[in-house]
């Protein structure tokens, strides 16, 4: 335990107390040209392809907090994103990337940090940023070595059988002397970028105990005793991981956990700004963006900032002919569009066509979704009939990296770019199988549950296939891919991929049938979710009702992809009273869901759009913050602009005058809304009649009031026997006990309300 006393700040090179000998400084000097020189540049798409920026230029600060959440998350990272869209930060303070091994207040002993994040967020650009500050004496002058290790790359090693020091010798060319370890003055760090792809076997209660770094052993246990602290215990750890693989390092080895929660607002526009040269486009970029909400969550991660990027750069003088991509399926398809030219002009001796290497790629795509891996190995690529070197060179649909582990030997890694590319590869080859389905395709594995998108005989069985079981998956990892699955039936995107695949056939009859399907699918959920809330309540438990509150929102999704826009095209053509409903919290952003419009539309405020029908379902009701943030302002207006007029017909008594209107309004409301809570067979139409009922008598006593206003003392009162004798506030008594019969006798005189409306009155 390090005393309070000599806790440092890191990123302070004043405070460092260790001191380096002379062997060991040179060796920090060389140790960090070496990683300058690595880290200096931002390589995006393909390393050794893709175009190299200086990262300074370029990067654009990351939304990090302390704490993070303290579960397990295994859903779909896009839904995460997307909960992320409509929740505030919780809790945890956001911190610098540079600041992520300053400790806790009250925590003083060397910490181990564990940093989560989706893929794609930038937890790697995250580890370059800190390691190049380092190396060009920015910040953490008091660490003297730092260590990066990618998991990608130690599963190349698994089988080998090394010390601690030789691994690193065999990673880091230079690091040549041993005492960088032993030495007490020398304080090190080791960064574990990428966990999620650790295929290494991390036990860490069986692995054997392994204190010494120049003794041999496995690579896994290594790290575990790594992690652990029986190695090296002074050393600082930064491992970053995606959520669902965190729980793989015991709780008691972390002593900090961090959470990259990608680009705020500010940030998103800041990247642009960066990325884009052209202002003008920058601007015409981040505005259509915001215009989509589907597009503008995903901008949460920098990843699909970049292809953002290079989707507007690359169709902006086409732009205003065919419009910039309105979907997520139309954004990827332009983006594969796009990749597939830059290889016909860099590679113009590959002999393969572009369809051929498309469907290659969607089926390792495919099975590596099946198979849930990131990452994947050349056998896993030859699996697919891919020769390496065709997909070392599809620039910017496949990453290749390259690594010498023994002689002139090299060992490659393969991953698509972000998962998000993986899926709509994956969703594109089932789509190409259905539509060549008469063409000698691919085999196909008959084994998984996935198997049955190929057994569909029709477009339409293939959409509700796969909408089944998309629902099935209990985390949504098939969320995603049945977004592009659907939104790849429309003749709109497949047009655009005709001069890509000029053999597959239109199959766009069904988007019609399969948004109807869809907008079913939401109803039936939202019974059975009913049933569901009804049975808890009889059995006083609670549901748990997020998972399926993901699924719907999912499904509205679905609906965007297919450019459905039934839904708010029924609510134009509306008309008649305002009906509204109490919702659950719950299911406030489920309700609020089809209203993705831009910020100016959303200041008009027209009720005649709004109203809710019997037939339709939650897609048609506004989000009662919308309905409140316009009615408000006008209701407190009216009611400042009628005081001065309640005053002098009052003789300034304003507050009898507020005491006696409450008494004449309010018992109608009273009498509906305790009838309605406490007796269910409470309906429309009696709640209705008996709200005019009261309103009108009510209404009534108040213009006699004005009519007739209090004589002077001794002057005879010319008011009506009903205003002379009746006190006000016995009349509010009679006027909620009339109104109550009213209702109750029209309500039994009437058919009772379904079960489902009952279910969305609350206190």
């Amino acid at each position: 335990m390090v005393p309070p006393s000599d806790v440092r700040r890191l990123g302070d090179s004043s405070s460092g107390h260790f001191q380096l000998g002379p062997t060991n400084s040179e060796m920090r000097k060389i140790h960090k040209s070496h990683l300058q020189k690595k880290f200096q540049r931002l390589i995006e798409g393909v390393p050794n392809q893709g175009d190299a920026r200086l990262l300074h230029e370029i990067y654009t600060e990351l939304y990090i907090t302390e704490g993070g959440r303290g579960y397990v998350n295994d859903e779909h990272e896009v839904r995460q994103i997307e909960r992320a869209s409509w929740i505030e930060a919780e809790q945890g303070r956001p911190i610098k990337c540079s600041d992520i091994f300053i400790p806790l207040s009250g925590q003083y002993k060397p910490i181990r940090v564990l940093t989560k994040g989706v893929a794609g967020i930038g937890k790697t650009v995250s580890v370059q940023k800190f390691i190049l500050d380092w190396a060009e004496g920015k910040a953490n002058q008091d660490v003297h070595f730092i260590f990066p290790l990618l998991f990608r790359e130690l599963n190349l090693m698994r089988e080998n059988k090394l010390s601690l020091v030789d691994l690193i010798q065999h990673l880091i060319p230079g690091m040549k002397d041993p005492t960088v370890f032993s030495s007490s003055l020398n304080r090190v760090m080791f960064i574990l970028d990428g966990l999620d792809e650790c295929r290494l076997p991390l036990e860490f209660d069986s692995n054997p105990r392994c204190c010494d770094v120049t003794e041999p052993a496995p690579v896994d246990v290594l790290l575990t005793n790594l992690i652990k602290g029986n190695m090296l215990p002074s050393a600082l750890l930064w491992i970053t991981t995606r959520p669902a693989a965190a729980n793989q390092i015991p709780p008691k080895c972390v002593d900090q956990v961090s959470e990259i929660r990608g680009f705020k607002d500010p940030q998103k526009e800041e990247y642009f700004r960066k990325r884009i040269s052209d202002e003008n486009l920058a601007s015409r970029t981040i505005t259509h963006l915001k215009s989509s909400r589907s597009l503008y969550i995903m901008c949460h991660i920098p990843i699909f900032c970049w292809i953002s990027a290079i989707v507007a750069e690359r169709t902006s003088d086409e732009s205003e002919k065919v419009g910039m991509p309105r979907t997520l399926t139309q954004m990827y398809t332009h983006f594969l569009i796009i990749q597939t030219s830059s290889k016909k002009e860099k590679y113009t001796e590959i002999k393969v066509t572009d369809e051929e290497m498309i469907l290659k790629l969607g089926k390792l795509a495919f099975q590596q979704l099946e198979r849930g891996n990131l990452i994947f190995y050349e056998e896993d690529v030859r699996e697919c009939g891919i020769d390496v070197t065709e997909a070392s060179v599809y620039s910017g649909v496949c990453t290749q990296i390259f690594k010498e582990e023994t002689g002139l030997n090299q060992v490659k890694v393969f991953s698509f770019v972000h998962l998000s590319i993986q899926e709509f590869l994956a969703a594109l080859y089932v789509f190409l199988c259905f539509s060549n389905r008469e063409r000698n395709m691919p085999d196909q594995q008959q084994t998984s549950q996935l198997s049955a998108l190929f057994r569909a005989a029709t477009l339409h069985d293939l959409h509700k296939t796969a909408v089944d079981l998309a629902l099935e998956s209990k985390n949504g990892h098939l969320d995603l891919f049945l977004r592009f699955l659907l939104g790849l039936s429309l003749e709109s995107n497949q047009n655009l991929l005709r001069h890509l695949l000029p053999q597959t056939r239109s199959q766009s009859q069904s988007s019609e049938q399969t948004a109807q399907f869809v907008k079913q699918m939401i109803r039936d959920q939202n019974k059975q979710m009913i049933r569901d809330q009804e049975t808890s309540d009889r059995r006083r438990y609670p549901v748990r009702d997020q998972d399926e509150s993901h699924r719907r929102i999912n499904l509205f999704y679905c609906l965007n992809e297919l450019n459905h826009h039934a839904v708010v095209e029924v609510i134009d053509r509306s008309s008649g009273a305002l009906s509204v409903e109490m919702l659950l919290p719950g299911q406030w952003k489920t309700r609020a869901f089809k209203f993705e419009i831009s910020a100016e539309q959303l200041e008009e405020f027209d009720l005649q759009k709004y109203i809710k029908t019997p037939e339709e379902d939650q897609t048609e009701l506004l989000s009662p913050d919308n309905v409140l943030q316009k009615l408000v302002p006008g209701v407190t207006s009216a009611c400042v602009v009628w005081i001065p007029i309640l005053q002098s017909a009052n003789s300034g008594q304003l507050y009898v005058y507020i005491q006696s209107v409450t008494s004449y309004l309010a018992p109608p409301v009273t009498a509906i809304f305790v009838l309605a809570v406490f007796w269910t067979r409470t309906n429309e139409a009696g709640a209705f009649w008996g709200l005019m009922v009261g309103l009108v008598v009510g209404l009534t006593r108040m213009l006699l009031e004005f009519a007739f206003p209090p004589p002077r003392c001794g002057v005879p009162d010319p008011a009506p026997p009903v205003l002379r004798s009746v006190h006000y506030l016995h009349f509010a008594i009679i006027l909620c006990g009339l109104t109550a019969a009213v209702v109750v006798t029209i309500s039994l005189l009437t058919p009772p309300p379904p079960p489902e409306q009952r279910y969305y009155v609350s206190i």
